[in-house]
Parts: structure tokens; C-alpha cells; sequence
């Protein structure tokens, strides 16, 4: 996630890290050189290249311009609804800690206690490896016994096994009286909330947009690309290569935009910032107890990228 402050108008236009114009460069290079060559075939080689009707290209580039914006809404809402899901799942871990450090009676140094949380905070690191394909040993060993660690990591679905560490804790401080039937019930209500987070989670990166639908506006946005210099030089001469280099920059970072947020727990710059958003729902699990071994908050690189 990019992460910068406010800067003037004049130094947007110059701003780089984050716009994606590193994906596109080569392409929209490619576009001025077809331009460069459209104005030089109109002026001393016409017969040689066909002169085509802007007309179309107007069509096109409206129709090719409301599908394009379409799978951009479509992928925006991808990233809105996990950032909405992490969101829950930080409140979630609040509410978890609440009820563990006032419910079954214990004190907040209790052992019982510090390894119920570390197990929470467990939850939501190795959800975040297990949405980033990357290993959680090195956060799990600081929180968890050895034995615990590889069990876990034995695992298919690591964040749903810590879940069922969970409610092994509930049942036992129910079995031992520390509290009843119904605040028992509210405390397995608070891990199927989380559970509800873990498969929204894995709905989101295990089902794609459609791949044919990828792969028509891919096609369709670089051919419309590619032609569209030769269907400008007729009106507007000299200025095709800048012209059509600014309408393909449009289409093209649209698309690049969109490819980037259709996985928002990936690492690319404009993706979720897992590691921030874990450890700050650490934090909030740590600050519940007064725990003097506070993480640092992740703060953003020196391209403005918090990850």
C-alpha cells in the first residue's frame, strides 16, 4: 500500500512509486514509435498505409472504456471487501481480548491468559502468511512452544487449526466453572466470527475474475493501442505520437490498476498492507493486557510502500 503525504499538483504529475507506470513503460514507448512512424508514412509514404476513420476508434475506445471500468469496479470491490474483512477481524480480536482478560477471572499476567492471546495474535499471523504463500515460522516460534509451532506447521490450514486451539481453551475454563453456558456461547461466537474472516478471506484469493474476461480486455486494450495512432494522424498530424501516447496510458494503467488489486493480499505496491495491519492487531492485544514487549509499528519504506 502507498502511503505518502499530500504533495502539490505540479509534483503529482512526476510522481513514480505507486503508478504503476513502471509496468507500462515499455508498452507506451512502443505506442510513440507506432505513432512516429504513422506521421511518417502519412507524409512520404501515404501510399503505402491505409488511412482509417477515427469514427471507429471513438466506438471502440467508449465501449472499451465502460469494460474497462468495469473490471475496475470489479476489482476495486475485491480489495474494499478484504479491507473490510481485516477490519472485522481486528475488532474481532479486541473483543476476544476482553473477554479473556475480564470473563473467566483470571489475572491478566495469568499464563492461561498471555497463551490464549498469544494464540490470537497466532490467528492472525499465520493468516496473513497463509494469504501470501510465505512462512510463518518466525512469527509463530516467538508466541508459541516449539511443539504447538509444528503442529501448527504441519497444517494445511493453519488459521483454522489455531482456532481450534481457541476453543479448546473456551471449553476447558467452561469445564473448570469460570463461567456458563451462555458466555461460552459468546466466546465461540467471537471464533466463528473470525472462522467467517478466514473463508472470506480465502473466497476472495481463490476465485479470480474470470480468466477469458482477462484475457478479451487485455487483447482488446492493446490492439485498440497499437492501431490507434494510425487512426489519429489523419486529424491531427504531428501531435499523433503525444496524443496517442496519452490515450494509451489511460487504458493501459486502468488495466494494470485493476490487475494489481484483483489480489489485494499480494505484495505488490498498491496491495493490502498485511504486516502493518497484523501487527497493529497485536498491538491492540498486547496494549490489553499492559504487556511491556510492544512490536513497532510498521512504518512505509522509502518509496512510501507500507507492506
Amino acid at each position: 500500500m502507498i502511503v505518502r503525504p499530500k504533495t502539490t499538483w505540479f509534483r503529482m504529475l512526476f510522481v513514480w512509486h505507486g503508478s504503476v507506470l513502471n509496468r507500462i513503460l515499455a508498452p507506451l514507448f512502443i505506442n510513440f514509435l507506432l505513432g512516429l512512424l504513422a506521421v511518417w508514412g502519412a507524409t512520404h509514404a501515404a501510399h503505402f498505409f491505409p488511412h482509417l476513420n477515427p469514427v471507429p476508434f471513438s466506438l471502440i475506445g467508449v465501449a472499451l472504456a465502460i469494460f474497462v471500468s468495469f473490471r475496475n469496479n470489479a476489482c476495486y470491490a475485491r480489495y474494499w471487501e478484504a479491507r473490510m474483512l481485516w477490519g472485522g477481524m481486528k475488532n474481532q480480536v479486541r473483543d476476544f481480548a476482553r473477554f479473556v482478560i475480564t470473563i473467566p477471572g483470571l489475572h491478566k499476567d495469568d499464563p492461561q491468559v498471555t497463551r490464549a492471546l498469544n494464540l490470537m495474535v497466532a490467528f492472525v499471523y499465520t493468516l496473513k502468511h497463509q494469504l501470501r504463500d510465505t512462512d510463518p515460522r518466525a512469527n509463530l516460534a516467538r508466541l508459541l512452544d516449539a511443539d504447538l509451532v509444528e503442529e501448527i506447521l504441519r497444517r494445511d490450514c493453519r488459521p483454522q487449526y489455531v482456532l481450534e486451539c481457541l476453543q479448546q481453551h473456551l471449553v476447558a475454563w467452561h469445564g473448570q466453572g469460570r463461567y456458563g453456558d451462555i458466555l461460552l456461547e459468546s466466546g465461540l461466537r467471537k471464533l466463528d466470527t473470525l472462522n467467517g474472516v478466514l473463508g472470506g478471506c480465502e473466497r476472495i484469493r481463490g476465485t479470480p475474475l474470470p480468466y477469458a474476461y482477462d484475457v478479451l480486455l487485455h487483447r482488446t486494450t492493446y490492439f485498440y493501442c497499437a492501431l490507434l495512432p494510425f487512426g489519429l494522424v489523419g486529424s491531427i498530424g504531428v501531435a499523433t505520437p503525444v496524443i496517442s501516447v496519452f490515450i494509451a496510458y489511460a487504458f493501459l494503467a486502468w488495466h494494470a490498476i485493476a490487475s494489481e488489486l484483483e489480489d489485494p493480499f499480494g505484495e505488490e505496491p498498491n496491495d493490502l498492507a498485511l504486516a502493518a495491519l497484523a501487527v497493529d492487531a497485536e498491538r491492540a492485544l498486547r496494549q490489553a493486557v499492559d504487556a511491556p514487549d510492544m512490536p513497532p509499528r510498521v512504518q512505509p519504506d522509502g518509496c512510501f510502500r507500507l507492506r
